[in-house]
């Protein structure tokens, strides 16, 4: 199918929490070739695959040393040729993480340009001389926490690095970093995956005249994917991330990628403005699709849903979206939103997610409803939340392993497993929830294949209804059908008068928790849900 990633729903792999299949307390690839069979089962279009390639795991994967080679902790070239096989045999696409601004300081090019200032590879990172008394060249800031220069006694110079000190950001503004990157991407499109998702994609470019970035008013210190209390909100990000040269760049990228049938990018972005951002990176002429932080907040509510989907639809010209609410670096949101535990609301979020226009990234996980791990201080691995403790508890409960029976460990590995996997997860396994017709699970899968039968639903536009809250109401419109959806946001059920005018007829089939039509008035259960085809 052509443009097959338009209204795709794409199921995020996070390797190292899948499946362990060598005992090593590590998912690996073998472990997803055994579990690509459950993923088709769900009615899913894509997997997105987060970082396999070679690495110290200073940021599990996101470091990476080698972007051509699979780290042995994952296994083997060969390994992920027999994944790609198995996933096109069952009708999936494959898409791979590639992190594009920086790298590890282990990277071969790395290790050369830190020697001296005129090596081949000299002027292939940010470099630059320190201030007269010797501090950073600027006041720019690390997510990570602290300042976003580490210093470097060979050179007597300071480098660049956005995250963790060890991920040096690349220089882009040299077109031989640019060719490099370009010759990356293509190795994997030569190997037959179906697209990238370009991770920290705004971040690739700076300022060149190394701008200080102005401060930010305390009121207006929130952000999306950091803690509060990191430093990091103390400033418009408007010189270390966001430039306008990326512009080109995606062009090149995309005239690349425009070269291979049938595949796509898609763009992670955080900026000042997310939004504004996705708009202007995505289109015919660069990535085929973005998706920003803007759902994976805390804020919930019909009226922040409605804006938010609003403002991006109201930006975009030719581009076309992609919205999550869960992914391995933000709680899970069932948590986040409903404090955890309902399965209605689990399943509704799954549901309400994948009805709005354009293409959905769900984290492995949420199909099973899991809730965000409690992991103590002694076993936290992530090294942004051992930084903010216990302020901020990092990402690492979103992160633990994917329980598949309901055992001590969750049947991940037969060895104690990187990140503990807690008993209520265990409870809420996939072999518990396969025998449980009322299940999580039963009920998204459910859904995921009745959407399918809906064309309006995958590729169809979308208008808001003007509702009350907790109601969430809009109209996808498009190939040859019209779709009204409506979503009881709250655990109290509530009346919904269906605007004059509208000739509805209800479908069922949805897997979800019905309301019902009478006199004019829906009837939304708690976490009620109800699609009707529009004369």
């Amino acid at each position: 199918m052509n443009n097959w990633w338009r209204g795709a729903v794409i199921y995020q792999v996070y390797p190292r929490s899948f499946k362990d299949t060598n005992g090593d307390g590590v998912g690996d690839l073998p472990g997803i070739v055994e579990g690509l069979d459950y993923i088709a089962s769900l009615g899913v279009d894509a997997i997105w695959i987060s970082p396999f390639f070679k690495s110290p795991m200073a940021d599990f994967g996101y470091d990476i040393a080698d972007y051509r080679d699979v780290d042995p902790l994952f296994g083997t070239l060969a390994d992920f040729d027999a994944l790609l096989a198995k996933a096109h045999r069952l009708g999936i696409k494959v898409m791979i993480d590639q992190v594009l601004s920086h790298c590890s300081d282990q990277h071969a090019w790395f290790q050369e340009s830190r020697q001296s200032r005129d090596n081949p590879k000299a002027d292939w990172y940010v470099w630059a001389d320190p201030q007269e008394d010797g501090t950073p060249p600027n006041n720019w800031m690390s997510l990570f926490g602290g300042v976003a220069w580490r210093w470097e006694p060979r050179r007597e110079q300071y480098y660049l690095h956005n995250f963790l000190g060890v991920q040096p950001d690349l220089n882009f503004h040299n077109p031989a970093v640019q060719q490099a990157t370009l010759d990356n991407v293509q190795f994997w499109l030569d190997r037959g995956v179906d697209g990238m998702r370009l991770d920290a994609i705004n971040f690739c470019f700076h300022d060149t005249e190394l701008r200080d970035n102005p401060p930010k008013p305390k009121e207006k210190r929130v952000g999306r994917g950091f803690s509060p209390d990191n430093p990091y909100a103390y400033q418009y990000h408007y010189y270390n991330n966001t430039r306008p040269e990326m512009l080109p760049f995606l062009e090149q990228l995309r005239a690349l990628m425009d070269r291979y049938p049938d595949v796509a990018a898609l763009g992670e972005i955080s900026s000042e403005d997310s939004l504004a951002t996705t708009a202007e990176y995505t289109g015919s002429k660069r990535l085929h699709m973005g998706y920003s932080f803007e759902l994976l907040v805390d804020d919930f509510s019909a009226a922040y849903i409605r804006d938010t989907v609003s403002r991006l639809e109201a930006a975009m010209d030719d581009g076309w979206p992609c919205w999550a609410i869960s992914n391995h670096d933000v709680p899970r949101a069932v948590s986040r939103w409903g404090g955890g535990g309902d399965d209605a609301f689990a399943a509704q979020l799954v549901a309400m997610v994948c009805s709005l226009r354009g293409s959905v990234c769900v984290y492995q996980g949420e199909e099973l409803g899991l809730t965000e791990a409690d992991v103590p201080f002694e076993l936290l691995q992530d090294p942004y939340g051992k930084t903010f403790w216990p302020n901020f508890k990092g990402r690492d409960g979103c992160r633990t392993p994917l329980p598949w029976q309901d055992a001590e460990g969750g049947g991940f590995s037969t060895g104690p497993s990187w990140l503990p996997v807690p008993s209520e997860h265990s409870a809420r396994s996939v072999a518990v929830q396969e025998a449980d017709p009322d299940s999580v699970l039963q009920h998204v899968r459910a859904f995921l294949h009745w959407r399918r039968q809906h064309p309006a639903l995958v590729r169809g536009g979308i208008r808001f209804l003007d509702t009350p809250e907790p109601v969430l109401a809009f109209v996808r419109e498009g190939e040859g059908s019209a779709v009204l959806v409506a979503f009881n946001l709250s655990a109290a059920p509530v009346q919904w008068p269906l605007p004059q005018g509208f000739n509805a007829t209800p479908l069922d089939g949805h897997g979800l928790r019905e309301a019902t039509l009478e006199a004019g008035t829906v009837s939304l259960p708690a976490r009620g849900s109800w699609f009707a085809a529009l004369a």
